[in-house]
């Protein structure tokens, strides 16, 4: 009886202890479950919203459900009160409906007002509808229907609406506004006047404390100076300066600069452009590219660098110019004497069907409308090539109207791959007509190393001569007569014997290896071979036209010798074959030529 006793008592202990932990087990989900609820997210508790004050308060039986208040009327929820001239109350349900007057005050910095108001205290959405406004602080927002919502503390209108702050005013179809974070978004028919620009746009987001607009939609910003187009971006309307991206495009003033990342000051006028920059000039038909891009607008100077590259567009041939650096400056802005400056430096190529060249450094100025070539210049015009220590291409209508080689200058025309007309001298001034050079004129200490011709384009032979001045003419750019002042001396050596140390001129060079073949190509850059420099031009020995009297060959393989002041190609080259080694007189055969 006694074992039964305590098998009994342990029995009701353990029960009892299975109760307990059961019981703890249930308190703990319940806890768990109220904290969390099924979404996971913290739930606010509920609170009614409170009649303060009306006039009146009576039933109407045709609203059943709800107290008619009438006469300065006021309701709480929480800290929020709300006033209006009447009421529809619903107590059960915690709402109101609100008619003429109505006004909501939360706190001392947002105030909603309109002529009709549903307000739901379980979902704390306030419907304002009618002559609707919502001020906060410096911002004032304008619409015939907003819903505002208390527990995201958010208004929204769809119906049309005005934001206004002390900066700026946005119009939009769709809008919403957050009183705690400023920011505001807007939808459709986006509209932003400032005093400075107006921004149009599909979409926008825009914040009233920092005065910062967002741009995520097609967006277009205008002034009577500039315009700009972004895709995304940001534009601080008050400090003036925005950051752009996707291919974004500043223009000003017949000028554009793109670039798949753009910065803006507006006060200051200045663009930066990053990434596949093209800074493109409508008016004057040309543009600059490279990977970084700058540009002043006040001043007017622009630079691009990084695969930078410069083109004129404004002739039916495009002139593609390559350099590490491009530059644009404008100087004596706002007057009559106001001129530009195209500068390129280092690694310096260009290209267009009738000319190319290369060169350290370059400078175009439009006050003379020169092009000038620095530092081991070359400049190709067909099968011409021209180089000195300096070249000066003065430009009519983008296109060459005379060139000027300054110091050790040199002309080489090739007419195969191993015979070519050189001229060298001081200087030289060579005459363009239809982009073809016409006239050459070569100044102090002139050699030359010839090849004339006869009417069929057949060989003559070689002629070597020096003097103090010569003009070439050409025709087809191919050289028609060269004319020596004061009388010159020289030897035309037939073609069949000359002398392999003639051949060349002593500071012959041939940098056709280095010529721009496309405009693709003058992004290639190529040293110099070893030797291929610029040589000094000095005057050597020159055979005498009585040196053949010492000479010990035959006759008619002895060079024949020229004392001239013209050097024509003769109509009759039985006058110069080899064989009768005779001396060409250039005085009967001029006269020859014009009886023929």
């Amino acid at each position: 009886m006694t074992d039964n006793k305590k098998r009994t008592s342990g029995n009701r202990h353990r029960i009892l202890l299975i109760g307990v932990l059961c019981l703890f087990g249930f308190c703990l989900l319940a806890q768990t479950t109220r904290k969390t609820g099924q979404t996971g997210a913290k739930q606010p508790p509920k609170s009614k919203v409170y009649l303060l004050h009306s006039d009146v308060l009576r039933k109407d039986a045709r609203i059943p459900d709800a107290q008619v208040v009438v006469g300065n009327v006021v309701f709480r929820h929480d800290s929020v009160y709300m006033y209006c001239d009447s009421a529809y109350y619903y107590d059960q349900i915690s709402s109101f409906e609100a008619f003429s007057n109505v006004r909501m005050e939360q706190g001392d910095t947002l105030f909603l007002y309109g002529d009709h108001l549903f307000y739901d205290g379980n979902t704390q959405i306030a419907e304002m509808r009618e002559n609707v406004r919502m001020e906060n602080r410096n911002t004032t927002l304008l619409t015939d229907s907003l819903n505002y919502d208390r527990l995201f503390n958010l208004g929204y209108y769809f119906d049309g609406g005005t934001l206004m702050d002390e900066e700026n005013v946005l119009t939009s179809d769709w809008g919403e506004y957050n009183p705690s974070t400023k920011q505001a978004v807007f939808n459709y028919n986006v509209k932003l006047v400032n005093a400075s620009f107006t921004l149009t746009s599909d979409t926008l987001q825009y914040n009233t404390a920092s005065k910062v607009a967002d741009i995520v939609g097609p967006s277009d910003i205008v002034s009577d100076a500039h315009h700009i187009y972004s895709e995304q971006g940001t534009y601080d309307t008050q400090a003036g300066w925005a950051w752009l991206y996707q291919r974004s495009v500043l223009s000003s003033g017949g000028r554009q600069l793109t670039g798949d990342t753009l910065f803006y000051d507006r006060d200051r006028g200045v663009g930066e452009a990053f990434t596949d920059v093209v800074l493109t000039d409508t008016v004057n038909k040309n543009l600059m590219k490279g990977e970084y891009g700058y540009y002043d607008e006040h001043r007017k100077y622009a630079f691009a660098t990084r695969n930078a590259l410069a083109v004129d567009y404004s002739q039916g041939d495009s002139l593609f110019l390559h350099g590490d650096t491009l530059m644009l400056e404008t100087f004596h802005l706002a007057t009559d004497s106001m001129y530009r400056e195209m500068r390129a430096f280092h690694k310096v190529r260009f290209y267009r069907t009738d000319v190319q060249g290369v060169s350290d450094s370059l400078v175009f100025s439009t006050a003379d409308s020169c092009l000038t070539l620095y530092h081991d210049p070359v400049v190709w015009n067909g099968n011409q090539q021209l180089l000195g220590e300096r070249i000066l291409l003065y430009m009519n209508d983008s296109t060459i109207d005379w060139a000027h080689i300054i110091n050790q200058a040199l002309s080489v025309e090739e007419i195969d791959s191993t015979m070519y007309n050189q001229v060298t001298g001081k200087e030289m001034k060579a005459y363009f007509r239809d982009g073809q050079m016409h006239k050459t004129e070569v100044i102090g200490s002139v050699r030359v190393v010839y090849y004339p011709m006869d009417s069929d384009s057949t060989l003559i032979g070689m002629n070597v001569s020096e003097t103090s001045q010569l003009d070439i003419y050409l025709e087809n750019q191919k050289i028609e007569k060269m004319v020596m002042f004061p009388k010159s001396t020289g030897t035309l050596y037939p073609l069949f014997q000359i002398p392999q140390d003639k051949k060349k001129l002593g500071n012959f060079v041939w940098f056709d290896y280095l010529r721009p073949r496309s405009k693709a190509d003058v992004f290639r850059w190529e040293d110099k071979k070893a030797g291929d420099v610029l040589k000094k031009n000095v005057r050597g020995p020159i055979e005498l036209p009585n040196q053949h009297l010492f000479d010990k060959r035959p006759a008619q393989n002895r060079p024949v010798a020229l004392d001239s002041m013209s050097v024509p190609v003769p109509a009759d080259t039985t006058a110069l074959v080899p064989d009768t080694a005779r001396v060409a007189d250039p005085q009967s055969i001029n006269e020859k030529k014009k009886e023929e």
